[in-house]
C-alpha cells in the first residue's frame, strides 16, 4: 500500500526515485495513447538514418516518470501538478532503464512545493532535467495494493 505524504510532512531536501525500462510494448502503448507515430519512434529503418541511429522513446514518455512519482510515490495520491519545465539532454533507447528523481527545493505557506526533477539512464547520464511545481496533498490517502 502506498500512502501519501502531506504538505506539512514535506521537508526541503526530501526526495524520491523510481525506475522503469523502455520496452517495445511500452513504446507501442505510448504511440497508441498519444497518437504520436513519428517514424523516429516507430520505424527502425527510418530511425537508422537519423542522427540518433535507432528508434528512441518519446521525450514526453520519459517525462511521465516524474508524473508517476508525484502521483503515486511522493508526495503521492492527491498531488496536483501545476507545472513542469523540461530540458531533454539525451535520447532514451529501447532497453534503457531510466530512473526519475524528485527533490524538494522550496515550499510556501499556501501548499505549493517546488521540486528539482532529474531522469537518468542506466549509465547515470542525465536524459531529462527540470523543475516541477505542485500542490501537495492535505488529506491522507492510500493507494490499494
Amino acid at each position: 500500500m502506498s500512502t501519501n505524504t502531506l504538505f506539512e510532512e514535506i521537508t526541503i531536501g526530501q526526495s524520491a526515485s523510481l525506475s522503469t525500462v523502455l520496452t517495445q510494448d511500452i513504446l507501442d502503448a505510448f504511440v497508441k495513447v498519444s497518437g504520436d507515430c513519428n517514424p523516429a519512434h516507430t520505424d527502425p529503418s527510418y530511425a537508422a538514418t537519423t542522427p540518433l541511429k535507432a528508434v528512441v522513446g518519446h521525450g514526453i514518455w520519459t517525462a511521465s516518470i516524474i508524473s508517476r512519482i508525484l502521483g503515486t510515490t511522493f508526495p503521492g495520491p492527491g498531488t496536483i501538478y501545476l507545472g513542469q519545465t523540461l530540458k531533454f539532454k539525451r535520447p532514451v533507447y529501447l532497453g534503457d532503464e531510466i530512473t526519475g528523481t524528485v527533490k524538494v527545493s522550496q515550499k510556501d505557506e499556501k501548499g505549493k512545493v517546488w521540486l528539482e526533477t532529474l531522469v537518468t539512464n542506466q549509465k547515470g547520464e542525465a536524459v531529462l532535467e527540470g523543475e516541477a511545481v505542485i500542490l501537495a496533498p492535505t488529506s491522507r490517502y492510500a493507494l490499494p495494493g
